[in-house]
């Protein structure tokens, strides 16, 4: 063997080794937990706040090693990644997988009129319970927790929208999955990556942006955006913090009870600090000069009515997948119509 092929595997034995999940020492489990962002956002704030409670509850047998900024894990294939061991633990985004998932992003729409993070998350969890393709789809991980989150409104440069005439010819950045119902009420939908939304809006290359009142502050969209406008666009919860199932079963079954109990902590955290930016970012509005734009209960039903065509049309497109669609939106709009909080399934 020549020097440089030996020096190579040398190098190649090393690579495998740093990327090998950390061994127990001194009866410690280290767990390497990834995300895309850094350790000053909201969901970080609440990863922060589990992590010390997992260390705490664990008698610190269980040390989380954290990777801010995306240094392991992205946004668009975080559960692939995840299964692969690119990290123990990870902030996934099912949702917004390249490919796959069908049930996991389709669900997402089936929310209409859930109005807080807490029913968002029972929902899910009653859909999770009645459907078996839940788990299939996240075959690999082991979740930890489910997120649910703000509801969107309309951020816009100069037209404020009172009722959804006012939508009409606007051209607004939007997430993917609200396409059609936007484009049925006249809107040119864009999608663009959110970190260009700033200076497209600035620069007048769209009107405005569908997006959480926390983007106010978190991405500056005063500076650059008159009018919020309070119509709600409903969402869904998904899967949002897992382990492998590999590191999983590496763990003694007192650490998995942990990690276990901790799934509470973690989603009240999640809620507790995603209001937080909420209402921060609604303060910023009002102090920057924003005006608040209402929207009459009226509109905002049609809107929701609107909103929930689209869902079932996008739950029977799921049987051309041989997926239970239909039957999965049915189940959500039951749970939905018994009022909130959402408190049985």
């Amino acid at each position: 063997m020549t020097g440089r092929k030996l020096i190579g595997m040398v190098v190649a034995l090393m690579l495998l080794a740093a990327c090998a999940p950390a061994k127990p020492a001194g009866g410690v489990e280290v767990l390497r937990y990834a995300s895309p962002y850094s350790p000053n956002h909201p969901f970080s704030r609440a990863d922060i706040i589990w992590m010390k409670h997992v260390e705490r509850a664990s008698g610190g047998r269980l040390k989380i090693q954290p990777f801010w900024g995306g240094a392991l894990i992205s946004s668009d294939q975080s559960v692939i990644e995840l299964r692969h061991g690119v990290a123990d633990i990870a902030l996934i985004t099912p949702i917004y997988m390249r490919s796959g998932m069908h049930v996991m992003k389709t669900q997402a729409g089936f929310y209409g009129g859930v109005r807080t993070i807490e029913d968002q998350v029972a929902v899910y969890r009653c859909l999770e319970q009645a459907f078996p393709i839940f788990g299939q789809e996240m075959a690999g991980v082991h979740v930890l927790a489910v997120q649910g989150g703000n509801l969107p409104n309309v951020l816009t440069r100069d037209k404020p929208v009172r009722g959804l005439a006012d939508l009409r010819g606007l051209r607004l950045r939007a997430p993917g999955e609200l396409t059609p119902v936007l484009q049925s009420l006249g809107v040119d939908v864009v999608t663009m990556p959110m970190g260009e939304v700033y200076s497209a809006i600035s620069k007048g290359v769209v009107d405005g942006v569908v997006a959480p009142a926390d983007a106010v502050k978190s991405l500056h969209f005063n500076e650059v955006a008159r009018h919020l406008s309070l119509l709600q666009v409903s969402r869904g919860a998904y899967p949002a913090r897992a382990i492998s199932d590999a590191r999983w079963r590496t763990l003694s079954p007192d650490l998995r009870q942990v990690l276990t109990e901790a799934t509470p902590v973690w989603e009240a955290a999640l809620a507790r600090e995603i209001g937080k930016a909420e209402a921060e970012g609604m303060a910023m509005a009002r102090t920057e000069g924003m005006s608040i734009v209402p929207v009459d209960p009226a509109e905002q039903a049609r809107f929701d009515a609107a909103y929930d065509a689209e869902a079932l049309r996008n739950a029977r497109r799921l049987a051309e997948y041989g997926l239970p669609g239909e039957a999965i939106y049915r189940k959500a709009r039951a749970v939905i119509a018994q009022g909130t909080p959402v408190k049985a399934c």
